[in-house]
């Protein structure tokens, strides 16, 4: 098991983290007082006594001011399908305390220095788990029609700004790749969880009749041009969510392949012959 355990100075919060497990992977937030997290709702795992709980309108960068600011804030993220709120924890008591955010399914954390890319880093819009106080949590717009039509995520991706540290997730295993500036690789559409903003992100058509039409694979790659970071994950969740529903009973309790022989006799040797 590897675990890492870092410390970085920034101008939002400094936060201490520890990532535990492998395929169903939690981590870990050391806050100092006063020191804070924020995270999406439904991610939280468990804490110490002395850390107190807010629900915040916005993106969870505290220096957003006035009504009208939290509300456009708060806005942009019903447009990525996030909920109005997000929950701060803060450590109102003396000494360090911990606060631990789970992943939703298997797969990895992630963590980001976003000093390391410049203060901004594009990922899809289900990837955020949790970041430091003062870390902004916005939308990135795409300007291309292609990638806004067939992109897989729409014309809408999430967008963390500042210069603490983030925490993503991602479906499966999770492979970090640097591209050289004009290196380009092409990726499933799904299979893209975030890069760094100097990276230049469009869809490419697959080709070819029996391709389209055969290939199982989709219509598009995702094509990402250097220079920058790219992560890929090897299980997105609409994929696993396909796997999972094509299995489950169909429309009259049924499963696919139970009107055939070899369906039947599956049943039987399962025990559900009766």
């Amino acid at each position: 098991m590897s675990n890492l355990l870092e410390k970085y100075e920034q101008n939002a919060h400094e936060i201490d983290y520890e990532i535990f497990g492998e395929e169903m992977q939690f981590v870990e937030i050391e806050l100092d007082p006063e020191e804070g997290v924020v995270a999406e709702s439904g991610s939280f795992m468990m804490m110490d006594e002395g850390i107190k709980m807010d629900t915040i309108f916005g993106d969870g960068n505290g220096q957003t001011k006035g009504v009208l600011g939290k509300i456009f804030s708060a806005g942009k993220r019903i447009l990525t399908g996030e909920s109005l709120f997000m929950t701060v924890f803060h450590n109102v008591g003396e000494g360090k305390k911990k606060v631990a955010f789970a992943a939703p399914y298997p797969g990895k954390i992630i963590a980001l220095d976003l000093l390391e890319h410049n203060e901004k880093f594009i990922c899809q819009k289900d990837a955020f788990l949790c970041a430091a106080k003062g870390v902004s949590i916005g939308i990135e717009f795409s300007k291309k029609m292609g990638r806004g039509f067939f992109g897989g995520e729409g014309f809408i991706m999430q967008k963390l700004e500042g210069d603490g540290l983030a925490f993503m997730h991602a479906g499966g295993n999770v492979h970090r790749k640097e591209l050289k500036a004009g290196e380009t690789i092409k990726i499933d559409t799904g299979c893209v969880v975030g890069f760094s903003q100097s990276v230049q992100y469009d869809i490419e058509f697959v080709g070819g009749i029996k391709n389209t039409v055969f290939g199982g694979e989709g219509l598009f790659f995702a094509t990402l041009q250097g220079p920058g970071i790219v992560y890929v994950q090897s299980l997105p969740f609409s994929r696993l969510a396909g796997r999972i529903i094509s299995l489950a009973p169909q429309t009259g309790g049924k499963r696919r392949g139970e009107g055939s022989v070899l369906g039947g006799l599956g049943d039987l040797l399962g025990g559900d012959g009766y």
